[in-house]
């Protein structure tokens, strides 16, 4: 697909019917630009996979049009894939300067800095990457430099929202006001790419600024240690926490590498400059426990974060009865079994735990739908086409900016191509999309062999078997067995004889084929392997012949 002159396509790779790993593409005149590149993280149907990176292969094969990646804001599900996939799309990045220092750093650490153009944009200047004038507007959201992108072309005009809220006393940053919003409207918007995360809260979000008062009444009441986990990039929160601190009579300790990132990177571009002085865990463990504030990462449940080390008795902090936690964050939807887990851990320590059900210890970083309603009625779309969300949310936006008004909504998942001008909005076609998986230090595809066989192996088990043959095809000695997550227990040593005998007996027989013979081992344990658990695991066969 080559789009025309005077169309403009749009194509989500990532992002529009699941939460997180946001990709979006626009075409116009035989060009793309991309917005945004970031990742998922993965569920029990991954095993041993961290990250999910989109699949790129629809733009990947149309790399030479591409003029470029522009990026909204510095959050993982917008930024995190592009360490991995970046550098073979060979264009540059454009982001704000926060952005940009969080992007570089990741760079980095993948060691390909020199090899990935990085470069600072300022909001509010237009910037022309091909036949797309693009201008980043500053939102609020929980990130600094937060933007909407404002895309001009021959054929019409978007305004592509990225993460946000509405925040009249935002802690950090000055984000667009109401007249400049509606300046932007004045201008014609043919189409809004908008937010859908929190279209079913009936509430605005709330202040950043509202969040102080509720954390500093909770850490006041508390005798023990309290530890405040949040997300790293909130650095509105990590500010509001520092004075919380200095309310408190506390002091402070971060722990977390993405913590220490986040903090490195704002300072670096002018924000967190009057944040205090921080000590180390050894030493916050020294402090009488009412004299000590953490700040911790892992509050969606993540085992290896800071929190769950803590948790664990893994980690230098260590918490216990009279202590407090408190979760200074919202439930990522899938995260609930993660989170109860280590709450649970918690709570078997005599760890008292406050979410923000039990006391306004946070806000959200995306818009309700009075918030929702207010962008319509200042960006005045044509068309409004919801992203940023599983399939309930972006249908639910759909209705709600037809009852507010809007002449037409389209709701799209990833992979679908729509036509968004000329005429009305429509789906006409199909790009390849996917998942893939960061395994290791490896990219593999999310439904590839190597997954599907680890998710066999792990819920079936596996079976080895080594069987050794003469030349005349005589079996030569017992087959050995070994056995990995099979539900045999006390009864292994009885299986494996069993399996022995079955694969001795499949083995015998004159000579046949290598391949036959090991199709027919294998075949013989597994049927041994069912008739004992009710599995099917894998089995693979060893055949040695003298």
């Amino acid at each position: 697909m080559t789009p025309k002159n005077n169309e403009l396509i749009f194509c989500a790779l990532g992002g529009s019917g699941e939460i997180g790993m946001n990709v979006v593409l626009y075409g116009t005149a035989g060009k793309w630009l991309m917005v945004d590149c970031g990742v998922t993280f993965a569920d029990a149907g991954y095993p041993g996979i961290d990250l999910i990176l989109p699949d790129l292969q629809f733009i990947e094969e149309r790399a030479a049009d591409l003029v470029g990646i522009v990026l909204t804001h510095g959050h993982e599900d917008h930024i995190g894939a592009l360490p991995y996939l970046a550098e073979d799309l060979g264009v540059p990045l454009y982001a704000t300067a926060f952005t940009a220092g969080l992007v570089r750093g990741k760079l980095e650490e993948e060691g390909i800095e020199r090899r990935v153009k990085l470069r600072i944009v300022k909001e509010g200047e237009p910037l022309q990457l091909g036949p797309f004038a693009c201008t980043w507007v500053p939102v609020s959201h929980s990130i600094p430099e937060a933007n909407a992108i404002t895309i001009e072309t021959e054929a019409g005009r978007v305004f592509h929202t990225g993460d946000w809220k509405l925040d009249p006393a935002p802690v950090i940053g000055k984000p667009a006001t109401v007249e400049q919003l509606t300046a932007i409207g004045d201008t014609g918007v043919d189409v809004l790419v908008c937010d859908s995360t929190n279209v079913f809260n009936l509430e605005a979000s709330g202040s950043e600024s509202s969040v102080r008062e509720g954390l500093a009444e909770v850490v006041a009441r508390s005798k023990g240690r309290v530890l405040v986990t949040t997300f790293a990039s909130n650095a509105a929160r990590l500010h509001t926490l520092g004075q919380v601190a200095r309310d408190t009579g506390r002091q402070l300790c971060v722990t977390g590498r993405s913590l220490d990132r986040i903090l490195r990177v704002a300072k670096a571009t002018g924000y967190l400059l009057d944040f205090p002085d921080t000590i180390d865990p050894d030493t916050a463990m020294k402090l009488p426990a009412g004299k000590v504030l953490i700040v911790a990462t892992g509050g969606q449940g993540e085992p290896r974060a800071a929190l769950g080390r803590v948790a664990e008795g893994t980690h230098p902090i260590s918490l216990g009865k009279g202590d407090t936690v408190i979760f200074s964050s919202k439930q990522i939807p899938g995260n609930e079994v993660a989170i109860g887990r280590i709450q649970n851990i918690l709570a078997g320590k005599g760890v008292e735990m406050v979410t923000e059900r039990q006391a306004h210890v946070h806000v959200s970083g995306h818009p309700g739908r009075p918030e929702l309603a207010d962008m319509y009625r200042w960006i005045r779309p044509k068309v409004l086409i919801p992203v940023h969300g599983e399939m309930r949310h972006m249908q639910e936006q759909a209705r709600f900016g037809a009852a507010e008004g809007i002449a037409q909504t389209l709701v799209q998942t990833d992979g679908d191509i729509v036509r968004l001008l000329p005429g009305p909005a429509k789906k006409i076609g199909n790009a390849a999309v996917g998942r893939l998986v960061l395994d290791g230090d490896v990219i593999l595809p999310a439904d590839g062999a190597t997954i599907n066989e680890r998710r066999k192996i792990a819920v079936n088990g596996q079976v080895s078997v080594a069987v050794a043959i003469g030349k005349d095809g005589r079996l030569l000695g017992r087959p050995e067995v070994k056995v990995q997550g099979l539900p045999v227990e006390e009864d292994r040593a009885a299986f494996v004889a069993d399996a022995s005998d079955a694969a001795a007996e499949a083995a015998r027989g004159g000579k046949r084929a290598v391949d036959r013979v090991r199709e027919d081992v294998r075949l013989a344990v597994r049927k041994i392997a069912t008739r004992w658990t009710g599995k099917k695991p894998i089995v693979d066969v060893l055949l040695i012949q003298a």
